[in-house]
């Protein structure tokens, strides 16, 4: 949905820091964009596949997400 939740092709949101893409996917997000919840529903493996998904598609081309960086952010 535009404007509702960051972008995800050429943001920081996606290829900057980790941690704080982590955290948005675990804990959700709210503040200057909508309340966007967490899903609970995930695994941290998931979480790890989801995120270097998106770290390396879309024209992006950030390293992966580790599975031994998850738990540390949860």
């Amino acid at each position: 949905m535009p404007g509702e939740f960051p972008p995800l092709t050429g943001t920081d949101w996606v290829t900057g820091d980790k941690g704080r893409l982590i955290r948005a996917v675990l804990h959700g997000m709210q503040g200057s964009v909508e309340i966007m919840p967490g899903p609970a529903f995930l695994s941290d493996g998931d979480v790890t596949t989801l995120l270097t998904y998106l770290r390396s598609a879309f024209g992006n081309s950030a390293e992966p997400v580790h599975a031994s960086e998850v738990p540390q952010i949860s």
